[in-house]
């Protein structure tokens, strides 16, 4: 009797056992579709790494089959109407324009150092975009506005303090090669139609001329996208003493037309809804600065303790 009990338990148990199995441990059916879904997801991801570590193997060949030059293109005898000397300004590149990129650091307006090409137009990296791994986000319309700096296969790029280890390359969707620093792809502007202008600087919040390692060049001020609806005009503004904000000391202004500061010379940051233009001089005379909303730091426009009346409308 006691062998026949010890028997029917060990039977009891075995069959549980099988049973677990059958189901997992944990009350969901594992068989096919369960191993086939795992397959799945381990394949995707799998997939995704290689089409990385494929786009990461074309970029460092793309970028070993370029020549790099210290120097200037006039250094190194460029010849003209080509590499950046045959792009239009404002345009994107063209197929001679590709030939060869210069980058070199410099100073343009406000931003010191910031990054020019053989032409000496600004160049800007975009937030929206990413460095590790280098990927660029502006495509179609937005590659009209900001033209990438874009180098043939096998072209050249001459760098004028810029240490290479900070340039590369990087396909775009179109599977042209565009220019990077710091890993960020790098761009022109549309509305940059002479050496030195920095009109991109704080666009949408999210272009900034670039440095010679990648970073952003200058301070964060936003001023209008062009592709926006026109800015709605401000009607009031608070001028702070000191930047971000900082309330050591402020005062307000409303109304319309010229508005005369009562003590000028001593705002370093503004908060306004909509914009305004603000001027060095009483009765709207002397330098004079569009912005469109807040700035936290007057210095970054060159307005800081230098705004003595304010226009509105």
């Amino acid at each position: 009797m006691f062998r026949k009990r010890m028997g029917l338990i060990a039977a009891t148990v075995a069959a549980g056992a099988m049973l677990l199995t059958a189901c997992n441990g944990d009350d969901t059916a594992a068989g096919p579709a369960a191993s086939s879904a795992a397959d799945v997801a381990s394949g995707a991801a799998s997939g995704a790494a290689d089409a990385g570590a494929r786009a990461a193997e074309a970029a460092r060949a793309a970028l070993s089959s370029l020549s790099f030059r210290g120097g200037t293109a006039k250094q190194n005898n460029a010849p003209a109407n080509t590499g950046d000397f045959a792009n239009p300004a404002g345009k994107p590149t063209t197929p001679a324009g590709a030939k060869w990129v210069q980058l070199s650091a410099t100073k343009a307006g406000d931003l010191d150092p910031v990054v020019a090409n053989g032409a000496g137009f600004t160049l800007y990296r975009f937030d929206k975009d990413t460095a590790h791994p280098s990927k660029s986000n502006c495509n179609d319309a937005c590659a009209v506005t900001w033209p990438p700096v874009i180098v043939a296969p096998h072209g050249k790029i001459f760098i004028d303090g810029i240490k290479k280890k900070d340039v590369g390359v990087v396909k775009r969707d179109d599977g042209s090669l565009q220019v990077t620093l710091g890993g960020w792809p790098v761009y022109r502007f549309s509305k940059d139609l002479k050496p030195g202008d920095t009109n991109g600087q704080g666009v949408g919040g999210t272009w900034f001329g670039v440095t010679p390692d990648g970073q952003k060049a200058g301070g964060v001020v936003v001023v209008p996208d062009p592709s926006a609806p026109a800015a709605k005009p401000a009607s009031n503004v608070v001028l702070f003493d000191d930047k971000n904000f900082a309330d050591n000391g402020s005062q307000g202004l409303s109304g319309k037309g010229c508005q005369n500061v009562a003590r000028d010379n001593i705002a370093s940051s503004v908060q306004a809804q909509g914009s305004l233009k603000l001027w060095t001089g009483p009765d709207c005379t002397g330098k004079s600065k569009v912005i469109d909303g807040n700035v936290a730091d007057l210095a970054t426009i060159g307005f800081d303790n230098d705004v003595s009346s304010v226009f509105f409308g």
